[in-house]
């Protein structure tokens, strides 16, 4: 037998198809490290009446955000795909938008964040009709949780942002 290919992970996915996820996972994966940036700049940088609670409220949220990035790379290596490399990849690929303000108030960070957990939602939904499509269940079953964890976040940034 001669000698795969160095990273040729095998998978019985066609390789076209697993091209496309790992497109939508690899896209997703980079908003998702923007987001984890942006709620850690605003958890380091939060001020006002409210400040514990949205100091740790976004503290957790980077960690939960954080804590799927490694799934989502490592989904689009068992597919036998390349993943993310260095910060320029993320900045090719990312589709949030950064934020390098000096000051945000507190309300304007959590409605940025709010939004961008949502469009993270979005990103999600095609990354689940990317493997549907082809047929990866391991990947669509996955990012239903994924999905969840970023409604759950946009949730909890609307209610905290709610006056009275």
């Amino acid at each position: 037998m001669a000698n795969p290919k160095p990273l040729a992970t095998p998978t019985d996915l066609n390789r076209n198809d697993t091209k496309t996820v790992a497109d939508a996972l690899n896209s997703a994966l980079a908003d998702c490290y923007a987001l984890y940036l942006k709620t850690k700049n605003f958890h380091w940088h939060v001020s006002g009446p409210h400040f514990r609670d949205y100091h740790l409220l976004l503290d957790d949220q980077a960690a939960q955000i954080l804590g799927v990035t490694d799934a989502i790379a490592e989904r689009v290596r068992k597919t036998g795909n390349l993943t993310l490399r260095s910060i320029g990849d993320i900045a090719r690929r990312q589709t949030l938008t950064d934020n390098d303000a000096e000051f945000v108030g507190p309300a304007d960070m959590l409605a940025e964040l709010r939004e961008d957990n949502l469009k993270l939602v979005e990103s999600f939904r095609t990354v689940k009709d990317a493997a549907d499509a082809a047929k990866d269940n391991a990947t669509s079953g996955i990012v239903d949780e994924w999905t969840d964890q970023a409604e759950e976040r946009a949730w909890f940034l609307f209610e905290a942002s709610r006056k009275g």
